[in-house]
């Protein structure tokens, strides 16, 4: 009896936090950076620009493969009252945004796209989760920054770290969004593309 064919999963990112995420999913893949400019357009909104890069991201990586494979896009864009927070890069940029973040509702727009071109696969979805900021002193600022250093995070502050000190609330339908990679919609994509994890892990792992 022949065991059924499965794709090679990849991830369109080399963010750390998207492949320990993944990890969680007991699938082998692959890490593929993707060449995407990642600019907003002129006018924007930040959830509509996360939705464009992470397909792009996908696309990108699709493109530079010609066996089976799908490829999961993602991308994260803070909003602050409907302007982009990035990733700081600096610490002056990180203080900048976590001062006008103070008190402040945010939303953090997880968008991400799964497809396999070898059977015309293609889908996207969008995971919003909404951050209410606390009101935290400019020396929590100071501290917080100097102990974790999240300049590679949007909008600074890391909820699975110490940046949960700066934050009174969380709401989300999904506990992995705010991380950068929504595990339950990715989930559901990758199964619907072909690549069922549990069914490998089933051929994988078989029971005594």
């Amino acid at each position: 009896m022949t065991s059924p064919a499965f794709p090679r999963l990849i991830l369109g990112s080399t963010s750390r936090y998207r492949q320990e995420l993944l990890q969680r999913l007991g699938l082998p893949f692959d890490v593929q950076a993707p060449d995407v400019d990642e600019s907003p357009r002129l006018g924007e909104a930040p959830a509509d620009l996360a939705m464009r890069l992470a397909l792009a991201k996908a696309l990108a990586v699709a493109a530079l493969n010609t066996d089976d494979v799908v490829v999961i896009g993602s991308d994260q864009v803070a909003d602050l009252a409907g302007q982009p927070l990035g990733k700081p890069g600096t610490h002056e940029r990180a203080v900048a945004q976590l001062t006008a973040m103070r008190g402040q509702a945010v939303l953090f727009h997880t968008a991400v796209a799964v497809v396999r071109p070898h059977n015309g696969f293609s889908q996207t979805l969008m995971s919003t989760t909404r951050v209410q900021m606390g009101h935290y002193s400019d020396q929590d600022i100071e501290t917080y920054l100097r102990c974790e250093q999240p300049y590679d995070c949007a909008g600074s502050a890391k909820s699975e770290g110490l940046g949960i000190v700066l934050l009174d609330r969380i709401e989300s339908d999904d506990p992995t969004a705010l991380i950068g990679l929504p595990l339950i919609p990715t989930t559901q994509m990758i199964r619907q593309a072909g690549l069922d994890p549990l069914a490998w892990r089933a051929m994988h792992h078989p029971q005594p």
